[in-house]
């Protein structure tokens, strides 16, 4: 077995629409939480030359702050960039099946959507919202 030890590393960016509305809700100590998915797209062309769409879904989660970012600024086709880490957890279903699931926990996202503004009729990209460390430590 290798002597050498790997850094710790755990960071995913990716870029993608919302595939619906987000779902704010409250854990039982009151810290806001919010799930989504999003739809990733890859296009690519293949053997033959013609062009192919891949697309990956993907499972977010933001809490406190960014959650009620993403709850009030958010909605199905938003498009985001995110940061943030690679967590797995598993789901206790009421029939006893467990289900094993991968998701990001996001650290930082960026609403990609242009905002309308009523004063110049011109569009403004959205602000970007980072969670802060001491929002990360508590979840």
């Amino acid at each position: 077995m290798s002597l050498t030890r790997l850094p710790n590393l755990n960071r995913v960016m990716i870029v993608g629409n919302l595939t619906k509305d987000p779902e704010l809700r409250s854990t039982t100590t009151g810290v806001p939480v919010v799930n989504f998915r999003i739809a990733s797209n890859r296009r690519f062309k293949d053997n033959s030359g013609e062009w192919k769409e891949d697309v990956c879904y993907v499972g977010v989660v933001a809490w406190q702050k960014l959650a009620e970012s993403c709850a009030s600024k958010l909605k199905k086709g938003s498009a985001v960039y995110i940061e943030g880490e690679l967590r797995s957890r598993t789901l206790d279903h009421d029939d006893g099946t467990r289900h094993s699931l991968v998701e990001i926990r996001a650290h930082h996202i960026q609403f990609l959507d242009k905002a309308e503004r009523l004063d110049e009729g011109r569009g403004e990209a959205d602000e970007c919202i980072e969670a802060s460390e001491s929002e990360l430590d508590k979840t």
